[in-house]
């Protein structure tokens, strides 16, 4: 076996433990606390206030549906008591009240060292007390401002979750019995992504070989920033003349052999997202939308309680990789910063220590993690009844020192799977107005959001899809009646730039030519597609009706996506249903044959939308 197959083989199944750390997601920037948020919390009069920060999967218990415990918290001072043991609030004693918000710990992490060394940034977050997800984020606040911020040794865990690979528990045991083991890691899941026929080499029924898989943004998601560092433990393991070495060095980050290596795990993605939502509410749907996808082990056990919106059609089992994982575990830190009093400071350590005694800790396991308090025993939802095994993780990971951690960070988008994007936009009669001006605006958000070294083209439609050839700056009539009329796009070498000019002249009339605009957008990219170049290759189509002019039926276009899914490297659809008047069930077809999801917008939030796919790439 070449060097390189088996760095391959060593490293790729890490590429799915990269979900965001959490249940429930957050469109949260991490900024400090609204003021609406602010008004609807009920304080004691007198009380000491403080601004908590926590990652969106604690919200379960915190102020969620399995507890309420930042509530019964400032509640206890309301009523004059104290909430840890339960007596009338002493003479002097002085209330408490906590002002809670979920926010992804990437984005609070960069508001908090922007608020130390660039006050002036849009995103500036100064928390009283900061729970992110995994440590790895106190670390690089450290790191990154040059002063230490937070106090590692004195930010106790709360709550525990190792990172697990979510996996069909038939997708395993298929695995399993090809493998003849009950043991499986990252080697065994590399053979299957790499296998030739993929899952019709492990017995696995239907017509869809290809593995598909994903993972998120290592600069806001706790889960992939930690897989991330695994990636780089396991390439520097395949390329060390010690691979028993135990702790990650920043030479080993820097080793251009190790680099490569990651950044073949990283050649093998289908897309990217910047949020664990997305890849939880694809993989609920069912083995056809996600094979394997990584999680915290609570999230998996959200899933299989059927808390999903959709309800999952087999059990999702957690893989415990036998290499190694890394232990989550919600620290509580407080800032030494200039905006935290001592009597903040003091009242944060109260709260940490409310949350961490026996009532709410048996909460915390109600909601699916692991609890710190010994006095409350690991048992259910810990079940293998819903997926995983107390007894699991029996390999962890060091923890490299925080100069290592933000190195690989930095390395992201030098190692991450470049994309080439279709951006095809509905400009038939029924987009004048305010819809076409605001979809422009939406357009220029997601160009925002696209990395540099992906490439991007555009293609418009109205009676008939308008294709622009980026090599000569200008565009062409694709031709409706022929797919194989449709001249090749061979490179995006216009840019950016100049697909933004496109975009700010664009004017509105005419029918509406969806179909043929998928059709023929699939057919470009793969004509645009280079035999060494393994980039992701999606189309994001944003239509405000229903089909009135192609050539090309809806069944036609699902068979044409469905013929597509036996690449290695399918062409992605993203339908976006712009409006009230969008053909959701033919958007949802598209997405469906896709093993995507229809992403909904009008005129108010259709930046959002878009800035949030822009993140796919």
């Amino acid at each position: 076996m070449s060097k390189l197959k088996s760095v391959l083989m060593m490293l790729l199944p890490l590429v799915l433990l990269l979900a965001c750390g959490g249940i429930g997601g957050s469109d949260n920037s991490g900024l400090p606390l609204s003021d609406a948020e602010n008004n609807d919390v009920k304080c004691a009069s007198g009380a000491v206030e403080i601004n908590m920060l926590y990652a969106p999967e604690s919200e379960l218990y915190l102020d969620g549906e399995v507890y309420d415990a930042l509530n019964r918290f400032n509640q206890a001072y309301i009523d004059g008591r104290n909430p840890i043991t339960g007596d009338p609030l002493a003479s002097g004693e002085q209330p408490i009240c906590v002002k809670g918000q979920p926010a992804s710990s990437g984005q609070v992490a960069q508001g908090i060292i922007n608020a130390i060394i660039a006050p002036n940034n849009s995103n500036v977050a100064k928390p009283t007390l900061f729970s992110p997800s995994v440590s790895h984020w106190l670390a690089l606040v450290n790191f990154q401002t040059g002063r230490q911020i937070f106090d590692l040794a004195d930010s106790p865990p709360t709550a525990l979750a190792p990172v697990v690979m979510a996996i069909w528990e038939s997708r395993l045991k298929a695995i399993q019995e090809k493998e003849g083991t009950t043991e499986v890691g990252w080697a065994e899941l590399l053979r299957v992504l790499n296998s030739p026929n993929g899952w019709a080499d492990y017995n696995i029924p239907g017509n869809r070989t290809t593995v598909y898989y994903g993972h998120t943004d290592p600069f806001i998601s706790s889960t992939a920033l930690s897989t991330l560092i695994a990636e780089f433990y396991a390439s520097a393991r395949e390329n060390n003349s010690d691979p028993n070495f135990r702790r990650l060095t920043l030479e080993q980050v820097n080793d251009p052999k190790v680099q490569q290596g990651v950044r073949n795990i990283e050649e093998l993605i289908r897309h990217y997202s910047s949020r664990t939502t997305e890849f939880k509410e694809y993989i609920a749907q069912g083995p056809n939308y996600l094979d394997f996808v990584a999680l915290e082990e609570n999230d998996l056990i959200f899933i299989n309680q059927g808390k999903t919106i959709y309800q999952p059609p087999e059990k999702l089992v957690a893989l415990y990789p036998k290499e190694g994982t890394f232990w989550h575990e919600h620290p509580y830190a407080i800032p030494q910063a200039d905006w935290v009093t001592d009597e903040q400071r003091a009242a944060a350590k109260v709260l940490t220590e409310y949350i961490r005694g026996e009532e709410v800790q048996q909460k915390v396991l109600e909601s699916g993690f692991r609890p710190v308090n010994p006095s409350v025993s690991v048992g259910y939802p810990i079940s293998p009844e819903l997926g995983v095994d107390p007894n699991q993780p029996t390999t962890v990971l060091e923890v490299p020192d925080p100069e290592v951690v933000a190195q690989v960070q930095s390395s992201w988008q030098f190692v991450k799977k470049q994309a080439d994007v279709l951006l095809v936009i509905d400009t038939s009669g029924s987009m004048s107005g305010d819809k076409i001006e605001q979809a422009k605006a939406a357009a220029n958000v997601f160009l925002d959001g696209m990395p540099p070294q992906n490439r991007v083209g555009l293609v418009i439609f109205d009676s008939q899809p308008q294709v622009y050839d980026f090599n000569l700056n200008s565009f062409v009539y694709a031709d409706s009646n022929s797919q194989e009329s449709v001249e090749p796009l061979v490179s995006f070498e216009g840019g950016q730039s100049s697909v933004r000019t496109q975009i700010n002249a664009l004017e509105v009339g005419g029918d509406t030519s969806l179909y043929d605009a998928i059709a023929q957008s699939i057919a470009l990219l793969k004509g645009a597609r280079d035999s060494e170049d393994d980039r992701i290759q999606s189309i994001v189509v944003l239509s405000d009706g229903q089909d009135t002019s192609s050539l090309t039926s809806l069944q036609e276009v699902v068979e044409i996506i469905n013929a597509n899914k036996e690449d290695r490297n399918p062409v992605i659809v993203i339908p976006v249903a712009y409006g009230g008047d969008a053909d959701i069930n033919s958007l949802n077809n598209i997405a469906r044959a896709s093993a995507t999801r229809v992403q909904s917008g009008d005129p108010e939030n259709i930046q959002q939308v878009l800035e949030l796919i822009s993140s796919y790439f």
